[in-house]
């Protein structure tokens, strides 16, 4: 079986990009008002704490579209490890709707 890219990718994360700098800027862009909650979550009408910073188009080592705070979204760990990567492989993301039932979105 083909282990997912991040996987093999066996460089440390500061030698991806995700150094000091990055840490700063994560910690900082979560601490704004309008990035605390999962915005996935918040489309589910789900109140979840954001704790990860993801680039909506993935950067894949572009330095410009990497610091690009335009192209960050605050995600809870659970969107940013299940549905977000679904969608990056072209896979439908699952939609809960208020009920905590799928729905057919």
């Amino acid at each position: 079986m083909k282990q997912p890219s991040w996987r093999q990718d066996r460089r440390k994360t500061a030698e991806r990009g995700y150094g000091g700098r990055w840490q700063r800027e994560r910690k900082a862009f979560l601490a704004r008002p309008e990035n605390v909650l999962c915005v996935m979550c918040s489309a589910e009408r789900r109140v979840t704490i954001a704790t990860v910073v993801d680039h909506i188009v993935p950067h894949k080592g572009d330095e410009v579209l990497m610091w690009d705070q335009t192209n960050w979204q605050p995600l809870c760990k659970r969107h940013h490890d299940s549905d977000k990567q679904a969608e990056e492989k072209g896979r439908k993301r699952r939609v809960v709707g208020p009920d905590g039932w799928p729905t057919d979105a």
